[in-house]
């Protein structure tokens, strides 16, 4: 799935977005977990920024 991800990133078109991975602290467990996302890069602080 990753190769198809870059090979859309990698288009004319999928300029206008990036992956994003954040770190998050789960609340049950306490463990981390990763959220990855593919968002346009005008939103990429908006999602960084979420919690």
């Amino acid at each position: 799935m990753a190769k198809k991800v870059v090979a859309t990133l990698k288009k004319s078109s999928g300029k206008d977005f990036a992956k994003v991975i954040r770190m998050e602290r789960s609340a049950k467990t306490g463990a981390y977990t990763f959220v990855e996302n593919i968002v346009p890069t005008e939103q990429v602080k908006d999602f960084l920024a979420k919690k």
